[in-house]
C-alpha cells in the first residue's frame, strides 16, 4: 500500500446550540466544502465491515491505540459514486486511504462474491480482499448522517459538523435508498452532534480560537460504535 499519511483528528460531542454557534464562526473564516449543496451540507451513507466476533467494534470499545476499519461510502443517496475506504488509527493520528468502486463491484461484494478483488489493479481493493479472507470481514452496519464541512489550506485543515446520525440496525442493504433507519440518539436527552477537527502539522491559531467552546471536551466517539447500540 502507499505510505500512510497520518493526520491529527480530534472529536467533540456538542449540542445543537454549540453547533449553530460554531457554524456561524467558521463560516466567517473558512471555505465550505465544494461538494456541499446550497445549504452547505451533504448526506453520507456508510457501510462498515467487521467479523463475526466484532473485532473492529471491540478494538474501538477497548480504546486500542492501533486499529483499522473498512467501509463503503456514497453521498446524497447517489450510488453512482461509491468509495471503498480504510481508516487506520494510531492514538490521535489517523490515515484514510480510499479508491472508487463501481456499483456493480459493490453489489458483488454485498452478495459475498469478492474474489475479483484479489486481481484488482487497485492496491486497496487487494488489501480489502486479503483482510476479508484473513479476518472474515462481512457487512455489519449502515450509518447515515448529515455533514457540514469547512476547509482551510493552511495545514490542510478540515472541520466537520455531523448530525442526524442514524442506523440501519442490522440491515446491510447499503444500496437501498429507501432503507429504513432509526436515530442513534433516540435514547439521549438531546440530539448528538459531532465536531471533528482534522489537520496536518498544526491547527491554525485563528481557527483554534474560534473553536473554543465552554464545556466542550474531546471524545472517542465512533459512528460505527453508536450504530451498533441496538444489537
Amino acid at each position: 500500500m502507499s505510505t500512510p499519511r497520518y493526520r491529527h483528528e480530534i472529536k467533540y460531542v456538542i449540542d445543537r446550540f454549540q453547533m449553530t454557534q460554531l457554524d456561524r464562526r467558521l463560516s466567517a473564516v473558512m471555505t465550505p466544502d465544494r461538494h456541499a449543496g446550497e445549504d452547505g451540507t451533504y448526506f453520507i451513507r456508510s457501510l462498515y465491515f467487521d467479523n463475526a466476533q466484532d473485532k473492529a467494534l471491540k478494538e474501538k470499545s477497548l480504546g486500542l491505540p492501533r486499529r483499522e476499519k473498512f467501509r463503503l461510502r456514497y453521498y446524497n443517496l447517489d450510488p453512482s459514486y461509491i468509495r471503498l475506504e480504510k481508516k487506520s488509527k494510531i492514538n490521535r493520528l489517523t490515515d484514510k486511504q480510499s479508491c472508487l468502486i463501481t456499483k456493480e463491484e459493490c453489489e458483488r461484494i454485498l452478495a459475498g462474491d469478492f474474489a475479483f478483488l484479489s486481481t484488482s489493479d487497485k492496491e486497496l481493493m487487494r488489501e480489502f480482499y486479503a483482510k476479508m479472507r484473513l479476518h472474515g470481514l462481512i457487512p455489519k452496519s449502515v450509518v447515515d448522517y448529515t455533514r457540514k464541512t469547512f476547509v482551510c489550506p493552511i495545514a490542510d485543515t478540515r472541520i466537520t459538523l455531523d448530525y442526524n446520525i442514524r442506523s440501519g440496525i442490522r440491515a446491510t442493504d447499503f444500496l437501498n435508498t429507501d432503507l429504513a433507519t432509526v436515530p442513534c440518539d433516540a435514547a439521549e436527552s438531546e440530539p448528538i452532534c459531532i465536531l471533528e477537527v482534522k489537520y496536518n502539522e498544526f491547527l491554525p491559531g485563528h481557527i483554534a480560537a474560534l473553536l473554543q467552546t465552554p464545556d466542550c471536551r474531546t471524545s472517542p466517539f465512533s459512528k460505527y460504535e453508536i450504530s451498533r447500540r441496538f444489537d
